[in-house]
């Protein structure tokens, strides 16, 4: 079987580096993308690499950062910017092969197997893409190229900013099993310090580890991802456009005030509820199932869903099962400080389903379409539902900035 050469390319510091390429000023100063203390997303949410060098990190508090390094120029962030730079990426990418398959806003998987007759080796071909980035997009990019997604991404990750790192069948051993246990992406946490309190502190000490006790202590899932790491990974790379189909579809934000009564939760779901309406209609399907979780002002999460009779892709449906949901887990005595709303059990709404005989059916989907059609033509806020939203809770960055998911 031939060979093949994956690459992954992460670009650098992407949403200071998006402020940068677009403001010149910022060019030679050291830059972090922020929220709003004010709006509690006072946060370091990225940073260029002259605020690295002061030890300046994603998630410290701006005044914390100020203290490291007083010249610090913090600027909100622009979402349509980098959606635009991220866009222009994959442009490029795609210039090289049709096999691009996003990870992120700012990383791609690229399958250059049957390109390479056309442009080079991987590392050739990873270079030139590297440096037209430069070129056409004022960012850098790192390019991780090797025979798997899993290794290709890891590369990427091994040496920073703007470069190539390659990992072949001949030295994965020797560049990757003497790395830390948590250098590659399936080892989180929780998993990490299980593994710890085996004294297994590498990735070669992960592959030494039997078959037989990776299944007993963490299922199909730890085989899974030693075979990857001995090589064996065989994940192919998605073309461009190529999605795998979305299970379920939900949004959640951490409100400006805690919400302390039942009028400020019912603004702050209907917003939520009627935002991911939207997202299932312009989909095309109906949830047979929604979720509702609440994070208390002391960090603790609880949550409950309901499986519906009818599938439903309207905010007022969706509103009212979550409202029951939360009035079963929340009793008004503890302050809430994030709420989460999901739809999951999607299905096709081409399908035919038996329908409520309550409800008029033709009616609700005319008025969901003609709202649609607002809002495509004239802008999301053009139109809100009744329940109006207290700007002393939520705004549309705090918003952006929080859980927003179409997961599959």
């Amino acid at each position: 079987m031939k060979q093949r050469v994956i690459l992954h390319c992460d670009a650098n510091n992407f949403y200071a580096s998006c402020e940068c390429a677009q403001n010149s000023n910022l060019f030679d100063k050291p830059v972090a993308v922020t929220g709003n203390p004010q709006k509690r997303t006072g946060i370091i949410l990225a940073k260029n690499n002259l605020a690295k060098q002061y030890g300046i990190s994603t998630g410290d508090v701006i005044w914390q950062a100020k203290q490291k390094c007083p010249e610090l120029i913090c600027v909100s962030p622009h979402f349509d910017l980098y959606n635009k730079y991220s866009r222009k990426l994959k442009e490029i990418y795609m210039q090289y092969t049709d096999q691009v398959e996003s990870f992120s806003i700012d990383e791609c998987w690229l399958d250059v197997t049957d390109t390479q007759k056309f442009f080079g080796t991987g590392e050739e071909i990873a270079n030139k893409i590297r440096e037209q980035v430069k070129k056409e997009l004022n960012i850098t990019i790192s390019v991780g190229v090797s025979f798997c997604k899993l290794f290709a991404k890891l590369g990427s990750d091994m040496k920073k900013p703007d470069a190539v790192t390659v990992i072949s069948e001949a030295n994965f051993t020797n560049k990757i099993y003497p790395l830390p246990i948590n250098s590659i992406m399936g080892i989180g946490r929780r998993l990490e310090k299980a593994l710890s309190k085996m004294n297994i502190e590498t990735l070669g000490d992960f592959v030494k580890i039997p078959d037989s006790i990776l299944s007993k202590k963490f299922g199909i899932n730890g085989t899974r991802l030693k075979q990857k790491l001995l090589g064996n990974d065989f994940d192919i790379v998605k073309k461009f456009n190529e999605y795998d189909e979305v299970k379920s579809i939900g949004n959640g934000t951490t409100t400006i005030m805690d919400i302390k009564n039942i009028d400020d939760m019912k603004s702050v779901v209907m917003f939520l509820c009627d935002e991911i309406a939207t997202r299932l209609r312009n989909k095309k399907m109906l949830s047979f199932c929604i979720s509702a979780s609440l994070r208390s002002s002391d960090l603790v999460w609880s949550g409950k869903s309901k499986t519906l009779n009818f599938p439903t892709n309207t905010e007022k449906d969706i509103f009212k099962t979550a409202m029951e949901l939360i009035k079963c887990i929340w009793d008004l005595t503890s302050p809430i400080r994030s709420v989460r709303i999901c739809c999951s059990s999607l299905v096709d709404e081409a399908n035919n389903f038996q329908i409520n005989l309550f409800e008029n059916p033709t009616k609700k989907s005319n008025l969901n379409n003609a709202i649609d059609k607002v809002r495509k033509k004239y802008g999301y806020q053009a139109i809100s539902p009744l329940v109006s939203i207290n700007p002393k809770l939520i705004n549309q960055d705090a918003l952006r900035l929080d859980k927003y998911d179409d997961e599959i």
